[in-house]
């Protein structure tokens, strides 16, 4: 069974969307598990203070190591898992790295709040940092939704037709044809007629010149990793 571990300071978040659908029947029939546990709980004061001013000066307040740490310590002592914190100076989540994690036994993922946490638990347990794109939001528990849902989706049994992942944007570094359904005709559009001739060879390499042509004029970036 494929597990997430998350430590937030907001467990009231989850495990919400986490728990609909796909992934709520996946969570029944046992493909993937989720322990959420409260950083606060943790805290070594009576104010379970979790944050404190940063050295040097600043606007914002730190998470502390040694709360960190000793959060980590009570409920990560045995675990294999990848242990991951959601930071927007990590390297940037792929495809590629949903894969890689979804093949593993699983993440323990941290959530930060307020300018991040202190550096020095980050270096001590060799915590991987990945962000989920090159912009800001309030605190991790947002981005552990995006990032749960990047990997649990790619988990064998999650998904009710697994070849269609097969197909998706990303794969081979292309981002994914047009898709169309009934009406056949809908305000004075049709559908391509390749896609009702029936035949296979040809709806797959016009599928292909799509792909193509959309990656080229939209994404560079994946143009040239796709030609290499």
């Amino acid at each position: 069974m494929w597990s997430a571990k998350i430590f937030t300071l907001y467990p009231e978040f989850f495990p919400g969307i986490l728990d609909i659908g796909l992934y709520k029947r996946a969570r029944e029939n046992k493909i993937w598990s989720l322990d959420v546990i409260n950083i606060r709980d943790y805290a070594l004061d009576k104010h379970r203070s979790v944050d404190d001013s940063p050295f040097g000066g600043g606007s914002g307040m730190v998470m502390r190591a040694d709360v960190i740490d000793n959060c980590l310590d009570k409920n990560t002592k045995n675990s294999k898992n990848e242990l991951i914190y959601l930071s927007p100076r990590g390297e940037l989540l792929t495809q590629k790295i949903a894969k890689q994690l979804s093949k593993k036994n699983g993440v323990d993922l941290i959530c930060g709040h307020f300018e991040g946490i202190d550096q020095r638990v980050i270096e001590e347990r060799k915590i991987r940092e990945i962000s989920i794109g090159d912009f800001i939001l309030s605190g991790g528990e947002t981005a552990a939704f995006v990032f749960l849902d990047s990997i649990l989706r790619l988990l064998p049994g999650v998904l009710g037709n697994s070849s269609s992942l097969n197909e998706e944007s990303f794969e081979n570094n292309l981002l994914e044809y047009p898709q169309y359904t009934k009406p056949q005709e809908w305000k004075g559009r049709a559908v391509p007629e390749v896609l009702l001739s029936g035949n296979h060879a040809k709806i797959k390499d016009w599928r292909l010149a799509q792909s193509e042509d959309i990656t080229r004029r939209q994404r560079q970036d994946l143009w040239e990793k796709y030609h290499k």
